[in-house]
């Protein structure tokens, strides 16, 4: 039997998929709003296949999954989002996730695309498959995210959702003048002067939402 962590921020939704779940015989082992209880729950219960949302309140589903990545945990993992951004799209490819799923889409893609990924394979419905495309042949002098690394843009994700250094420090374990440092390297590489500059460029690059 195949066990799943759940990671959404509205209740309904987790309750909703852990009854579509388990009648398809999978075996919930675990939910969660938070990516810093979320990963520990990872760590702990190691289940086969993390669902995860993208948009967690005033956090980021990509912190997550950037962490399952650092970490090498053995969890694959499938995005289940209602974003359709390819930016979103192409970025949690590039940060390990097997599949991603449109939450409009029929419950008979999100299970055809968890037997994939339990299999270690991608699955991508068209639609997504074409928001891929977009995002994986967009100009790289259109996408300046694409030069920062997975840390950075766990960064600046927290940064244009009005986070302090000293709040993201303690969320990544990291020190206020290091998170600093990163502020100021990667709004350099975006070539941004401030942060209400770099919320607009976000929300142009689909980062956050406006």
């Amino acid at each position: 039997m195949s066990r799943l962590y759940l990671v959404d921020d509205h209740v309904m939704v987790r309750e909703g998929l852990r009854a579509v779940l388990e009648a398809a015989g999978h075996c919930v082992v675990g939910e969660s709003a938070d990516p810093v209880q979320a990963l520990a729950d990872l760590v702990r219960e190691a289940p086969d296949l993390l669902l995860l949302d993208l948009n967690l309140g005033d956090r980021s589903g990509l912190e997550l999954l950037a962490e399952v990545r650092r970490r090498a945990l053995p969890v694959h993992c499938i995005v289940l989002t209602m974003s359709a951004q390819p930016q979103s799209v192409g970025e949690a490819l590039r940060m390990g996730a097997l599949s991603y799923v449109l939450k409009g889409s029929p419950t008979t893609e999100l299970l055809r695309a968890i037997d994939a990924a339990l299999q270690g394979r991608r699955h991508l419905a068209p639609d997504v498959a074409d928001l891929a495309v977009q995002a994986l042949t967009a100009e790289d002098g259109d996408d300046g995210f694409a030069m920062l690394s997975p840390r950075e843009r766990q960064i600046v994700a927290m940064v244009v959702r009005g986070h302090s250094s000293a709040a993201i420090g303690r969320a990544l374990h990291l020190s206020p003048k290091t998170v600093d440092t990163y502020r100021s390297r990667l709004m350099g590489k975006l070539g941004v002067r401030d942060v209400p500059a770099l919320v607009r460029l976000a929300i142009r690059h689909g980062l956050i939402e406006a």
